[in-house]
């Protein structure tokens, strides 16, 4: 999941210009949802072995689409800028997607996208001192709310899984804890960088992080590789069909909601990607959701208003 911020949003577009933005930002959602059942499509390959792949294939994807631009898209950039992209990418990429794999497989498709469903409120709070942010003590309901559905979370995962539903739960925490430096870092970069727009900004990450996962390909080569050619046949299709749609057209329509909502209502669009997962997760595992990840999401759901609540004439 890598999304990027326009830095100048209107607060005043058109009817059809915020259903339109809105829509595409569901769109996103379910694009990036995707992203939570891959783990499980190719269960007999490691983590970092996902994350090689996939990168390394939107990496491939991105330079196709960004080529036509390159040589006017590197002028502007300075050192500092691609030390961010290096950091950035690392960050919100390929650190975020080995433990999100890892939570997915080792506490579940559940779990995993409600810990991560945290997000809109973890970006508001690591961004409360910009200018345009609420007050911090309009967000304590919002905070409350959200550490109660974590709560729950917790609950059902050490009570039903043990240690490995443990180990799983601080994977998605960690998911958690990076993408949401890497949303707050992009956004400040975005800003500095006008010139670029947010699609550029998106498939110069995109080439970055498919140099980065280069690195990952000797860790890939020490996993087991004892696999059948259908299993690579199988991997092959996930991660690619990750990086199109996830990273590339689930990314494109996120950008497109960026340019057209409000800051403080497109943060709070993440929470489709949380919904999306869930329902993903509940069909692969043929299941209902239990009292407690229902306890769960309501909590996350309210933090989430009460969020946008707080930001709503600002």
């Amino acid at each position: 999941m890598v999304g990027t911020h326009s830095p100048t949003h209107s607060l005043a577009g058109t009817a059809p210009g915020l259903a339109s933005g809105i829509t595409a930002s569901v769109a996103a959602g379910a694009m990036w949802g995707l992203v939570f059942i891959a783990p499980k499509l190719a269960p007999d390959f490691q983590p970092v072995q996902l994350s090689a792949g996939r990168y390394l294939a939107y990496g491939i994807v991105a330079a196709v689409l960004v080529a036509p631009s390159w040589r006017r898209l590197t002028a502007q950039l300075t050192r500092r800028a691609w030390w961010a992209l290096l950091w950035l990418s690392f960050l919100g990429n390929i650190l975020y997607y080995v433990f999100l794999a890892n939570a997915v497989q080792r506490g579940g498709v559940a779990m995993t996208s409600l810990v991560i469903g945290l997000l809109p409120v973890a970006v508001t709070l690591a961004g409360s001192r910009h200018a345009d942010a609420a007050p911090l003590r309009t967000l304590l309901p919002s905070v409350a709310l959200s550490l109660a559905g974590l709560g729950c979370i917790a609950w059902q995962s050490l009570s039903s899984g043990g240690a490995g539903s443990l180990a799983g739960l601080l994977c998605a925490v960690g998911a958690l804890v990076s993408w949401t430096v890497y949303a707050v870092q992009n956004s400040r970069w975005l800003a500095r960088m006008p010139s670029v727009s947010s699609r550029d900004w998106s498939l110069l990450t995109g080439v970055v992080t498919g140099a980065e996962a280069l690195l990952l390909v000797p860790a890939s080569l020490a996993a087991p590789m004892h696999h059948s050619a259908h299993q690579w046949l199988v991997f092959a299709g996930v991660v690619t069909s990750v990086a199109v749609l996830c990273s590339v057209a689930g990314n494109a329509l996120w950008n497109y909601a960026s340019r057209v909502l409000p800051l403080a209502l497109t943060g709070q669009m993440i929470v489709f990607e949380t919904l999306f997962a869930m329902l993903y997760g509940y069909v692969w595992e043929q299941r209902w959701p239990t009292a407690m990840e229902c306890a769960a999401l309501a909590l996350l759901l309210a933090g989430v208003v009460s969020c946008t609540r707080a930001h709503r004439h600002r």
